[in-house]
This record gives C-alpha cells, structure tokens and sequence, in this order.
C-alpha cells in the first residue's frame, strides 16, 4: 500500500470503454461545467507515481463504473496514445505548485454487450450507452470526442 499523497499526480488515464459494435459508455459527471452537463469517458489520476498505465485504468473503471476489467468477455488495451493539456484553473489546487500539465494516457477497454454499469455517485448521476459517433458528439473535451472517434481504427487492432 502506498501513503497518501499530498497532491495529485499529474499523469492520468482515460478509457474508453466499448462494446464489440462500437458502442460507447459515457458517465455524466455530478457537476456542470460552464453551465453544461459534462459528459465523459472513464478518467483519472494514478494513485502512485510507478502506478502502470493498465493498472491505473482498471482501478478508475472499476472505481467509476463498478466494471471488473479483467473479467471474462472484458480486453483492457493500451492504446498507446498520449494527450498533454493545461489543468483547468478550478481543478489547479489539486496539484503541486507550479503545476500547470497534465499528461493523459488513452486506453480502451472492450466489454460484453449488457454489461451492468454501477455509478459512484460522488463523481457521476448518469450513464449512457452510445453509438461512437454520438458519443464524441456528447463529449464535453475535445481530447475525449478525439479519443473516441479513433475506436473503428484502434479496436480492431
């Protein structure tokens, strides 16, 4: 078990998660952002600063969305891919000073078609199962819509 960190680390992950025909999960976060609702795929920080990748993703999936990524029918897949973006200033005190990056690994994780889905409501009020053009469409951040329109391509892979 690792202490408890001061800050949050700056490296996080994002997943996608789909089922075989390219449907998308999105959460609905519990907050509105600039007055919308915020609609997103599976994120969040590592726990650790060795935390892997993969591991940091079935732990947000299952934290978020009560999904056992390594269970049978589940394919949890690095995709490789990295996005760097500025913190939002109102999530800034999150972070050690002097913090202003945040560096988000892509991942996604394939799921049976009528996977049960169980919100942690302290972080999401809905869920939606979407077809992956609409779901890019839904996305509150450009990172996320993009991530999602590479599914036809990365999922098959």
């Amino acid at each position: 078990m690792q202490p408890p960190l001061l800050h949050k680390i700056p490296e996080s992950v994002l997943v996608v998660l789909h089922t075989p025909r390219l449907d998308v999960l999105l959460l609905r976060r519990t907050e509105l952002h600039e007055g919308r609702e915020f609609w997103q795929s599976v994120t969040g920080s590592k726990d650790w600063p060795q935390e892997s990748w993969l591991h940091a993703a079935a732990r947000e999936v299952g934290e978020e969305t009560g999904i056992d990524a390594h269970a049978q029918g589940c394919r949890l897949r690095d995709w490789g891919l990295e996005n760097v973006y500025t913190i939002y200033p109102q999530w800034q005190h999150r972070y050690a000073p002097g913090v202003w990056k945040n560096t988000e690994r892509v991942l996604g994780l394939q799921v049976p078609p009528d996977t049960p889905v169980t919100l942690n409501p302290r972080e999401h009020t809905a869920y939606a199962w979407l077809d992956w053009r609409e779901a890019a469409e839904r996305c509150y951040s450009p990172s996320n819509a993009e991530a999602i329109l590479w599914l036809p391509r990365l999922a098959c892979r």
